[in-house]
């Protein structure tokens, strides 16, 4: 099962249960929605040129977002890279095209001049099995993570981190691959993870009591301080990239 699969597994019995609630944005994507996006939007970047091996820029916040650009990306076969600079084959970003980036198609999540809505990717074909191996992610353009490695590494991640379909975790890391592998980590055991606005303390607080979460993942400082709840689990967030030598 390749990384991807993983992280879709749990979409058959989970359906339309929440898998990722973006506070910032205010949507709620489901396990069903995720599945059907990821396969649709790897349809529509191989429909405008996409192949195996091709670089595409993935500039977008933690949110509901992130997971379906990255994981579409790699279920196309492509590489995901999670730095908004360089030579690449397509850029995903929000609305400003970063004046680093070298592509030759843009796809934003809200209208831009020149650019291909991000949501007519999702209007055609899906892609029904992605790749069984090959490089998947990287982070700066230069190191590349295959699919064996991320899905490995997801496996090891949650028999040292046990979360559960029941648990609601609030996801209050500090950058976009700490934030992605929580996402990962939490729909591979049917989890509800939820992004807040702000990850500070009293919003991490207010944000437990009104989702009753149960775990909570954030940097040392924040984590430190969440620390004492009776029913809140905290993480570090180092800990969710560690065995990544991140």
């Amino acid at each position: 099962m390749t990384w991807t699969e993983l992280v879709m597994a749990a979409a058959p019995m989970q359906g339309d249960q929440p898998a990722v609630s973006d506070v910032r944005t205010g949507e709620v994507l489901s396990y069903a929605a995720f599945a059907r996006r990821v396969g649709r939007a790897a349809g529509g970047l191989r429909d405008h040129g996409l192949r195996y091996g091709d670089r595409v820029l993935v500039d977008l916040p933690l949110g509901a977002a992130l997971p379906v650009a990255v994981h579409a990306v790699a279920w196309a076969g492509g590489i995901a890279v999670l730095a908004p600079s360089g030579p690449a084959r397509m850029l995903i970003t929000q609305h400003d095209v970063p004046p680093a980036a070298e592509v030759e198609h843009v796809f934003t999540l809200r209208p831009a001049p020149g650019a291909t809505p991000f949501a007519e990717l999702l209007a055609g074909g899906t892609v029904e099995f992605g790749p069984l191996a090959g490089p998947a992610l990287s982070l700066d353009g230069e190191r590349l993570l295959d699919n064996d490695e991320l899905a490995t590494d997801l496996r090891r991640l949650a028999t040292r981190l046990v979360i559960g379909k029941d648990d609601v975790v609030i996801n209050a890391v500090s950058e976009p691959f700490r934030g992605l592998r929580v996402i990962d980590l939490a729909m591979t055991a049917g989890a509800h993870v939820v992004v807040p606005h702000e990850p500070t303390l009293i919003g991490c607080r207010v944000l437990a009591a009104e989702r009753r979460a149960t775990v909570v993942v954030a940097p040392y400082d924040l984590a430190r301080r969440l620390l004492g709840d009776p029913v809140l689990r905290v993480v570090d967030e180092r800990a969710v990239v560690s065995s990544l030598g991140l």
